[in-house]
């Protein structure tokens, strides 16, 4: 399998996603392509240790910063990164794209340049989420944010075949994500997307609350891209500071305490793994005809190491196949 990473996406570039790649390299013994500035991406490179022949750099001068709209850098920067790694993609060059970069910008050049899977209408970013009980799909996380009902019936459809084949889930429950679980709670865009999801075939059990999300009552939660980019957002706020008030009052509490919470830190660090975002790496771009990744733009390279495995699991399940098939039948 090939891979192409885009080496200016994300928080500290090209270093991250460079020594993200050659984990990658080391680790699972794929091909993976670099791009970027050459320069500065070999630059990062010449003071590693990787085999020469899975490592090759394509030149990308321009880059789409994490600021920039969207579509207008996508039309515009036909030499960045993101639009050239789109387009190899596309080309069969490589068989997955992976980015920390611009998001909106990922979304467009996929959605322009691969086009969509035959039945559907918007593509979709899905999330593995920790809980209490399992693993949960959240889609979407920011890819449409204006959606219609339809196409959060197809989120579900898309979500239960992941969920089938990658997460091995036989009957996987699908909830839509109100403020209630009445079926009456809810903007009418919300109440429609409530009936077309109880009538198809999916295993539909209502609406489902944010904290439930949390205590695993749902395998695949559907919501529109800008609800779920905030609960993604408040999510991922909430965890960082319960882990800094935790940290501050072991630093000012007695040396009891403190050896408490060293009897107590072999669970924190399990803890810790279970709800890093760094192990799930990445969220593929669901309902595009390829495979495409789109990490956090704060991803270390352990995370970037993880998102080649992601679209490993995505290519050798053949969840695109999947997708159409499970459209079909409807």
């Amino acid at each position: 399998m090939r891979f192409i990473i885009d080496a200016m996406g994300g928080d500290r570039v090209p270093a991250t996603p460079v020594q993200g790649a050659v984990l990658a390299v080391n680790e699972y013994g794929y091909h993976v392509t670099l791009i970027g500035p050459e320069r500065a991406i070999r630059n990062v490179l010449k003071d590693m240790v990787y085999p020469a022949d899975k490592i090759s750099v394509v030149d990308a001068p321009e880059t789409i910063g994490m600021d920039e709209p969207a579509a207008l850098s996508v039309r515009k920067k036909k030499n960045s990164s993101i639009v050239k790694a789109v387009q190899m993609l596309k080309e069969k060059e490589v068989d997955a794209f992976i980015s920390a970069g611009n998001t909106g910008a990922v979304v467009c050049a996929a959605t322009l340049n691969l086009r969509l899977l035959p039945g559907v209408d918007r593509p979709g970013i899905a999330v593995i989420f920790p809980t209490l009980d399992k693993s949960c799909m959240v889609i979407d996380v920011g890819a449409n944010i204006d959606p219609k009902p339809l196409h959060l019936l197809q989120y579900g459809i898309m979500g239960d075949a992941y969920s089938k084949h990658i997460l091995g889930k036989i009957k996987p429950s699908v909830a839509l994500l109100n403020i209630g679980e009445e079926s009456t709670k809810g903007t009418e865009f919300i109440k429609e997307a409530y009936m077309m999801l109880s009538e198809s075939k999916l295993n539909f059990t209502g609406n489902i609350e944010p904290r439930e999300v949390y205590e695993g009552k749902a395998d695949v939660v559907v919501c529109d891209g800008f609800v779920g980019n905030v609960f993604l957002k408040v999510t991922e706020g909430f965890a960082y500071a319960a882990a800094e008030l935790l940290k501050r009052e072991l630093k000012e509490s007695t040396w009891i305490t403190k050896i408490g919470a060293l009897m107590t830190l072999p669970a924190f660090r399990v803890i810790k793994k279970k709800v890093d975002a760094t192990e799930y790496g990445g969220a593929p771009l669901m309902g595009v005809d390829g495979r495409v990744i789109i990490s956090h733009g704060s991803s270390n390279k352990e995370a970037i190491k993880n998102a080649v495995r992601v679209a490993a699991d995505y290519i050798n399940h053949h969840v695109n196949s999947h997708i159409i098939e499970e459209l079909n039948s409807y």
